[in-house]
């Protein structure tokens, strides 16, 4: 009806209702100030640095160490004959979104490792098992070779390098990087996924307060 109606048709009937009901049908003059010269708004400024509050770095590991988190190593194929597969440990892993399929990793800003991942644009995330701490123990290490004496096998949409014998396997093409403070928040787009149910069986590795333990139901 109103698509039939028009602008000017609409307008008249409203005309018509408030004399019927005996409102003014014309606008009384007023002498308001508009809303948009009410008050001005602040000027914007940064925090300065002697306004931030004060925050010992070993209390914020020892509190936020609290948080109970599996470990994940992430990984990258070679990008030429002359190199070598990227992996590091990572605790700071989560699934991101369902539609699309996302997770998300945090490296830190001075990583070595995180640019040669950044230059392949895809990685695999292996979700490490209950007594895979020496593996993750040899992707913690900087300056080393890493996949001395690892055994894996390509993803299959990426080719990144995925472990045997984690449980469970993630394949991403990195979707976007947003800054985090001194750390990168790296959002991957799942190509591909899977599980070893042999290897679930020995549930997970999780890390807490600075060790290695198991869950137990």
């Amino acid at each position: 009806m109103e698509g039939m109606m028009g602008h000017a048709g609409m307008a008249a009937a409203a005309v018509r209702y408030l004399r019927s009901v005996g409102a003014p049908t014309t606008a009384a003059p007023t002498t308001a100030t508009p809303a948009t010269a009410a008050t001005p708004r602040p000027a914007l400024r940064a925090v300065r640095e002697d306004e931030r509050a004060p925050l010992d770095p070993a209390v914020f590991r020892a509190v936020l160490g609290h948080f109970a988190s599996g470990v994940t190593v992430v990984t990258a194929p070679a990008q030429g004959p002359a190199d070598s597969p990227a992996g590091f440990a990572c605790q700071s892993f989560a699934s991101l979104s369902l539609d699309p399929p996302l997770v998300a990793f945090m490296v830190a800003r001075t990583s070595t490792t995180w640019p040669r991942i950044a230059r392949a644009g895809v990685f695999c995330v292996n979700v490490l098992g209950a007594g895979q701490e020496e593996l993750c123990r040899a992707f913690a290490v900087s300056g080393a070779d890493k996949f001395a004496g690892v055994t894996h096998t390509p993803a299959p949409v990426t080719g990144s390098p995925r472990l045997a014998g984690v449980p469970a396997w993630i394949d991403c093409a990195v979707q976007a990087v947003h800054t985090g403070g001194d750390h990168l928040i790296v959002v991957g787009r799942v190509a591909a996924l899977g599980t070893d149910p042999d290897a679930a069986e020995a549930g997970p590795l999780l890390f807490h307060r600075g060790t290695f333990g198991r869950f137990s139901a």
